[in-house]
């Protein structure tokens, strides 16, 4: 192992300018301050080993794990610069290039444990640890082995790069941690990405293999969470994928999603990705994770495809320096550095000749460049393959370090009987065992150059922070990236994502925010209803029922109003209903209160003439006084229909229906007791008859007063037992709140019966009274008119139980008025126009049918 000598200068050591890689059988070596060099009292020389993937198992050239490499140089350089941390030591480190092999992380791992070059497993051939810490490595499959078996030591592991959420677990991995987030804070970044922008119908793409499948099944959970759907699931084999790749995008180009999640591995989502440029499928949005996204690795041909697209980057971190640092170094400069003339080759697409004029490194592919010249400038390479004004990963490994060395730094400056360990006891300076750096590890908090508090959690963790990124083409056809967003989990509120939007290119397929959902939403007053055997995002919308509302978009249910609410006819807000009775303003109340006293008025006229002319055969026969005493009561059945007109109160309430029935039993009792008058008096025709004694102007009266006293009695107990009262219905009619007399007892209904029957009985005797000789027979008369209030009761009862609110009030009272007419019209009339028009007709001759009429 080549060394670079350090000099002594003081208290402190300092290494010299020069740096020396080369290649064993294993591994790239880097060394700097190693332990054979000189050491004054109270000097210490302290090696690092850092593990990078310089060359991986397809044998390309990685520049950004050159950069990974870089940062370390500059790391280390800007620590040992620093007075305040690890005085009076010097840092050094080893460089493993992991080639993204288990075996050599393994094999690497058995090394340092046992102190040789060819590893004696569980044995330690040495004094003194080598290195306190191992930094790396960047892929999982090389750190999971390496964390197993570390971790039965308890020997300190840092990983910049892996984000596999099983590495958590402490029981398995008890000395493993890592300085970019785990992979479940992703899932949850995605999915509230998607939530965002109410993306709730999106196809997911992943790697079918161990490291992608948990991750996945994190993302399917947080879709589900936020009320999302997946039109489609699929993973790409990890082996033999291009049959299965070809019929996932011609899945995805007739896939009604416009938005595509690809959370796979690299190597997958460029096959994809190709293989959806062939289709030429451009209107779709893709969500790219931290693992593909932005990889220089991309290739050129599929970058129009990406543009519009949103992806998730770990947070671009702020390494004061390190730009110019990146810029800076030259072959000419870099002799030792074995890596520096493939790096210069790979990215300025040129070669390196000797003087033999052949390739310095045998890679066919460069062939064909042109020569190196040296004159090529760092700052003009293409910034997606070099970028020196980003740094993700780069900035994990450099936050890696500074843990390491803060958690040294800590560990150094422990005062006896105030340590962590038994008794307070410290680490002995010269004998750091691992252990006692890893408890100084889990708890290390310091704040970086950049001013960013580093730590992590119980599990080894660092807090999640991410950029979400948006993937642009430039007018003249370049592509670039820009930052419109961040999650972040680190307040005390939890996490955080942050968009703006405005900043956001899109597609040109889009003009404006692109939507993926299975369903329209449902608009307020409107529910959504899941469709039977489809996803939860495929919805009906079902408009509210009666009496319910939703005031906002995609409502899972509606809600009732309040009893005296009613929903607008958009079924979107409550709005008071409207209040119903029949008053004397509107027209129709106006209409039926005029009417009955017009009637009430031609009433109080017939009384008048038949009392002027009451001496007249006419107006004598069939007991005048009855006539009056109906005339009266008729005019009263008028105007008891104005009581039912207006605002329902306690007493109009309680007046109004018993008025109607005594009011109405008087005059039906009347008429009653007229035709039974009429067959009296035809019938004491005869000498003999014994009906004689009856004739007279008093039983008509008795008759009269006997039938209207029952329903007087009726009614009164009405009155006393359970009165009307006015209540506000707020049920019968849509949007109305109704203000009515509630008659709620059954002796409503006896008193509408008994009118009936006296209606009936009255008709029946009228009936067999009608063919009574006489040129003036009345009964004809009360036949016809009881016939007519017959069928007007008749038909109110469909009408009225049919009808609702102010209508059914306005039945009844057209009931009232009909019948009321009916009986003035057919009884009276006549009579006033033989009283009035024809007044030799109005002669005792003509009443007995003693003279000859001519109608």
């Amino acid at each position: 192992m080549v060394e670079l000598l350090c000099k002594k200068q003081g208290h402190k050591l300092h290494y010299a300018n020069r740096i020396t890689f080369y290649h064993d059988r294993e591994a790239l070596v880097l060394s700097i301050g190693s332990g054979q060099q000189e050491e004054s009292e109270g000097d210490l020389v302290t090696n690092l080993l850092v593990r990078l993937r310089l060359t991986p198992q397809w044998k390309t050239f990685r520049v950004r794990a050159y950069r990974f490499l870089r940062v370390i140089l500059f790391a280390t350089e800007e620590i040992n610069k620093n007075s305040k941390l690890l005085p009076n030591i010097t840092l050094g480190f080893k460089i493993y290039d992991g080639c993204a092999s288990t075996k050599r992380a393994m094999g690497s791992s058995l090394q340092l444990l046992t102190g040789k070059q060819r590893p004696v497993p569980n044995y330690k051939c040495q004094s003194h640890p080598a290195i306190p810490a191992i930094i790396g490595d960047e892929v999982t499959a090389s750190v999971e082995p390496m964390a197993l078996l570390l971790g039965i030591y308890k020997f300190p592991q840092i990983s910049y790069a892996v984000t596999y959420n099983l590495l958590s677990d402490k029981q398995q991995f008890p000395s493993f941690l890592r300085t970019a987030p785990k992979e479940e804070f992703q899932a949850l970044a995605m999915s509230r990405l998607l939530m965002h922008f109410g993306w709730q119908w999106v196809v997911i793409v992943g790697s079918d293999n161990i490291y992608f499948q948990q991750p996945n099944e994190w993302l399917k959970y947080e879709i589900f969470k936020t009320g999302g759907c997946l039109n489609m699931f699929e993973l790409i084999p990890g082996n033999g994928y291009d049959e299965r790749i070809k019929q996932i995008s011609e899945m995805i180009k007739h896939s009604s999603a416009k938005v595509i999640v690809i959370y796979t591995r690299l190597v997958h989502a460029v096959a994809l990705m190709n293989a959806v440029t062939v289709q030429n499928i451009t209107d779709k949005v893709w969500i790219g994770g931290t693992s593909w996204f932005m990889s220089p690795e991309l290739p050129k041909g599929i970058k129009e495809t990406l543009n519009g697209s949103l992806g998730f980057m770990l947070q671009n971190g702020k390494i004061h320096s390190f730009k110019e640092f990146l810029q800076s170094f030259h072959p000419s400069t870099s002799d030792d550095d074995i890596y520096i003339k493939t790096f210069w080759e790979t990215v300025f697409n040129c070669k390196w000749t000797t003087t033999d004029n052949s390739t310095l490194v045998n890679q066919p592919t460069l062939q064909s460049l042109t020569p190196c010249s040296g004159n090529e400038k760092l700052q003009a390479i293409d910034p997606t393959l070099y970028d020196v004004n980003n740094f993700r990963f780069t900035y994990c490994v450099y936050n890696a370090v500074y843990a390491v060395v803060n958690a040294l730094h800590n560990m150094l400056i422990c005062k006896i009987r105030e340590g962590p360990f038994p008794n307070g006891s410290c680490a002995e300076k010269y004998d750091i065992k691992p252990w006692q750096l890893l408890h100084y590890l889990k708890t290390v908090r310091f704040r970086n150059t950049a001013d960013e508090d580093i730590y992590f959690d119980q599990n080894g963790d660092p807090p999640a922070r991410y950029d979400i990124v948006n993937w642009q083409v430039t007018p003249d056809g370049d592509n670039q990236y820009s930052k419109v967003g961040s999650f972040d989990n680190t307040g005390l509120e939890g996490w955080k994502i942050v968009i703006n939007e405005s900043a956001i290119k899109w597609s040109p397929s889009f003009n404006q925010v692109p939507t993926s959902v299975c369903s329209e939403s449902c608009p307020p007053g409107f529910w959504k209803a899941v469709r039977r055997g489809e996803p939860i995002c495929c919805i009906d919308c079902l408009p509210c029922s009666k009496g319910e509302i939703s005031n906002h978009t995609d409502a899972t249910e509606c809600i009732s109003c309040p009893e005296d609410d009613w929903p607008d006819y958009r079924r979107e807000h409550c709005i008071p209903k409207v209040t119903e009775f029949l008053s004397f303003e509107e027209p129709l109340g106006t209409a039926l209160a005029a009417v009955p006293i017009f009637f009430s008025l031609t009433t109080l006229v017939v009384l008048c003439i038949f009392v002027k002319n009451r001496d007249t055969p006419i107006v004598k026969a069939n007991n005048r006084e009855l006539s009056y005493f109906l005339l009266v009561a008729l005019a009263l059945c008028f105007l008891c229909s104005l009581i039912f007109i207006g605002h329902p109160m306690k007493f109009t309430c309680m007046l109004r229906q018993p008025a109607f029935g005594i009011i109405f039993s008087i005059c039906i009792s009347s008429i009653l007791a007229k035709t039974i008058t009429v067959i009296i008096v035809f019938s004491v025709t005869n000498p003999k008859s014994k009906l004689r004694k009856w004739v007279g102007p008093k039983i008509p009266l008795f008759i009269a007063f006997v039938c209207s006293l029952f329903q007087v009695l009726l009614c009164f107990c009405w009155i006393v037992v359970s009165p009307s009262f006015p209540q506000t219905n707020m049920h019968s009619q849509e949007g109305k709140l109704i203000i009515e007399c509630n008659e709620g007892t059954v002796i409503f209904y006896c008193m509408l019966a008994y009118l009936g029957s006296l209606a009936c009985v009255s008709f029946t005797v009228a009936f067999l009274a009608r063919k009574l000789p006489n040129s003036f027979n009345e009964a004809r008369h009360i036949t016809f008119s009881m016939l007519v209030f017959v069928t007007v009761w008749l038909s109110f009862i469909p009408a009225y139980l049919s009808t609702r609110g102010k209508y059914t009030v306005a039945v009844e009272i057209f009931a009232i008025l009909t019948s009321s007419a009916g009986l003035l019209g057919c009884i009276f009339l006549p009579r006033c126009y033989i009283i009035i028009f024809r007044p030799d007709q109005n002669t005792k001759d003509h009443i007995t049918g003693k003279a000859s009429v001519r109608y």
